[in-house]
């Protein structure tokens, strides 16, 4: 098949000039923003306990990197709790928000639910509501309940602000989802919990887990709220271990957790873009 030219026939000068200047725009843009992330991969590995580039980096020479802040990421008790709860809180937020948004996502894709766009709201506020006032009020609400400085508490918070990019996920996935599927498995005589697990539910996976991913990352990089309702080292997340690092005793182990942060997003961001292409294929679009 001969390869298809993006620009018609018939475009006039002017018409290819703005098509590949606006490309030129997009890539500055894109490079704008991308590359103060990276220079801190690079310096991630400074041998030498300083934020700039040493003469020996600039030169190329092997003396000059190190690992030495990956390994203090490793072996720092500090930085290992840190980890270990990042890990817990975001497991099982993760885990109570993908199921609290994909009930409430096949709720609302009910043709006959009453209040839709009310009840839509309202789970998506935690995205519309600047984050400062919505971990002032989990302040004050966990101060007269008693859930400051625990785990609970944080993995609580983190549901509700992983919920609605599970709820917007699943949503979209049911768009084009047909509705006769389900009337079909219950017409043979399968209970509704066959209809969802053997049915709705492999239809639906992608959104599900994409959903369950942007929850994950929501909970694993977020620091405000942590910064309200953890005080004590012992419940700090690896943002929030970060925040005390910068404050308190600047070190390049920070540096060397942004990378691995990077990696972990960007190796998120192509899982969650691999599955909204199966989930279009899925529903033949």
């Amino acid at each position: 098949m001969a390869k298809v030219s993006s620009l018609p026939p018939y475009a006039t000068p002017m018409e290819r000039a703005w098509y590949y200047l606006f490309r030129v725009i997009c890539g500055c843009v894109f490079l704008f923003l991308i590359l103060p992330i990276l220079v801190i991969v690079p310096l991630s590995f400074n041998a030498t306990p300083y934020f700039t580039f040493t003469e020996g980096m600039l030169a190329l020479e092997a003396e000059a990197y190190s690992l030495r802040w990956y390994e203090n990421f490793l072996t720092d008790p500090r930085w290992i709790t840190s980890i270990e709860n990042s890990v817990i809180v975001g497991i099982l937020s993760t885990v109570l928000a993908t199921t609290l948004g994909t009930l409430a996502a096949l709720g609302l894709s009910r043709e006959k639910m009453p209040q839709r766009t009310l009840i839509m709201g309202i789970l998506i506020s935690p995205m519309i509501v600047p984050l400062i006032i919505t971990a002032a009020g989990i302040y004050f609400f966990y101060s007269s309940v008693q859930l400051t400085d625990s785990l609970l508490g944080l993995v609580l918070a983190h549901t509700a602000l992983g919920t609605p990019f599970v709820v917007i996920t699943v949503t979209a996935t049911l768009i084009g989802f047909d509705k006769a599927l389900p009337r079909a498995g219950a017409m043979c005589g399968a209970p509704p919990t066959t209809v969802f697990f053997k049915i709705i539910l492999p239809l639906i996976l992608p959104g599900v887990i994409a959903g369950a991913l942007f929850a994950f990352v929501t909970s694993f990089d977020e620091v405000v709220v942590v910064l309200f309702v953890a005080s004590s080292p012992e419940q700090y997340t690896i943002p929030r271990q970060m925040w005390s690092g910068i404050r308190e005793q600047i070190s390049p182990t920070i540096l060397a957790v942004a990378t691995l942060l990077i990696g972990v997003s960007i190796l998120l961001m192509t899982t969650i873009e691999l599955l909204r292409r199966r989930s279009e294929k899925l529903r033949g679009l």
